[in-house]
């Protein structure tokens, strides 16, 4: 939604104040939830060759760049937290040749176009477009970026399940003799687009802004510009002996992963 371009200059200080701790919490080989949930899915969805070049949009501390690397892939990647590329850097100094990084800004259609118009035959976004306050200049940008039959794999929270003032609930309860557990989220909102605070990572020094869209924004979006949505999957994590005593998502998918293809 283009009306939050104005918080684009405070989410990016907030992520500057953040990237550190989230750099040391994310580590050199990210969280359970990006190995089990976003990574998989993302690379079936992307399907990177040995030789391809791409781009990796909002790319944290470069863990999926060198990830993209270490499949063959050149990589060329950008965030615009100067403080979380420069962590990248240091945790890739082994991919000099096959990573370049860059502090870059999604929001800026002209900055974006320098990278090379159909340079690209691959482009990725692991979770980041809903941390992005305008996300209709990257769409132009990347009809322009990407090759013929380029396509661009992003991941984001499930805004059906992840919504805003979600409720995540844990119940248990006997059933013929039987102690069953349940894990559930009530939802209140959905339809409406909203910009909020957010705690990803409990314990991060402060909030930083998500913006909330309902699946048909993005999806419209994306065919509105000129792609075809040819990929969609919505994984959870498997039932384990910790399901049953916490709040899971099991049989609710906490992130949905999306694959457009440039016609």
């Amino acid at each position: 939604m283009s009306e939050w371009k104005s918080l684009t200059d405070e989410s990016r200080v907030r992520w500057d104040q953040v990237a550190g701790f989230w750099d040391d919490y994310m580590g050199e080989h990210s969280n359970r939830f990006h190995r089990e949930i976003v990574r998989p899915s993302t690379e079936r969805l992307l399907e990177v060759k040995e030789g391809d070049t791409v781009l990796d949009i909002a790319c944290g501390n470069g863990n999926f760049s060198r990830r993209l690397a270490d499949l063959g892939a050149q990589v060329v990647a950008l965030d615009y937290s100067a403080v979380m590329i420069e962590r990248a850097k240091q945790r890739s100094a082994s991919y000099e040749n096959r990573i370049n990084y860059h502090v870059a800004d999604a929001t800026d259609y002209e900055a974006l176009l320098a990278f090379g118009v159909e340079r690209f035959g691959r482009a990725v976004a692991n979770m980041a477009l809903m941390d992005i306050s305008d996300i209709q200049p990257l769409t132009s940008a990347l009809s322009q970026l990407l090759k013929r039959d380029g396509v661009f794999v992003f991941s984001i929270p499930h805004p059906c399940f992840q919504s805003p003032n979600v409720r995540k609930i844990h119940e248990t309860e006997e059933i013929e003799g039987q102690i069953v557990s349940r894990s559930s989220v009530q939802i209140t909102n959905y339809l409406t687009p909203e910009s909020f605070e957010t705690i990803g990572v409990r314990g991060q020094p402060v909030p930083h802004l998500l913006f909330h869209r309902p699946l048909s924004y993005y999806i419209n979006l994306f065919l509105g510009a000129g792609f075809i949505m040819d990929g969609w999957e919505e994984p959870s994590f498997q039932l384990n002996a910790d399901s049953a005593s916490r709040f899971d998502w099991y049989e609710l998918p906490p992130a949905v992963i999306f694959r457009f293809r440039k016609k």
